[in-house]
């Protein structure tokens, strides 16, 4: 069983921009496992399915990146999974464009919707996927920096990157944490 969330901010604005790579993961894993999202209570999206005989429930919360720890809680406790069984995927200015990094749990690294998450579930123990959106940005400039489109060339970069992350998760659904992170760091 597991609860697969990704971050992101809702609106056609922030379509393809730096912040939302947790919402294009969580597409990407919609379209291979064949689990479509509905709209559910104005706080999230929401898709369940089965996946090698288990539970998946893949989410992208509806509310702005930094309150998605209320979404996440909320269909956590309706679904009934612990924090543990819950992979959030996110982007992360302190890794390369296109590099992934798993983590079985830790702090919010400056991401203030992790931190949320955090805050909300009294908790730093769960899974967490970083896909690498570059630091490419000066004193000040971080906000437009992460709302801001990807290059032509560095989208190709996330592409690839959000495959991989893909194949990562699923490689945690199949083995766990330990698994994923030793095959994909």
């Amino acid at each position: 069983m597991a609860l697969i969330a990704g971050l992101g901010n809702p609106g056609a604005e922030y379509h393809k921009t730096r912040h939302n790579v947790g919402f294009e993961l969580i597409d990407l894993l919609s379209e291979k496992l064949s689990i479509p999202l509905e709209p559910d209570n104005g706080l999230y999206q929401i898709g369940e399915g089965r996946f090698k005989g288990q539970t998946v429930v893949l989410l992208k919360p509806t509310t702005f990146m930094n309150r998605s720890g209320k979404a996440v809680k909320k269909a956590l406790t309706k679904k009934g999974f612990a924090p543990s069984e819950c992979m959030i995927c996110h982007d992360d200015i302190h890794l390369d464009i296109g590099k992934i990094r798993l983590r079985a749990s830790g702090s919010a690294g400056g991401h203030n919707g992790v931190s949320d998450i955090i805050e909300q579930l009294q908790t730093r123990d769960f899974p967490r996927i970083r896909i690498g959106i570059g630091s490419d940005f000066g004193r000040g400039q971080q906000s437009g920096y992460v709302l801001s489109p990807f290059t032509p060339e560095q989208q190709e970069q996330i592409d690839a990157a959000l495959e991989v992350a893909s194949d990562a998760i699923l490689t945690f659904l199949r083995g766990g944490i330990n698994i994923a992170m030793n095959n994909f760091n």
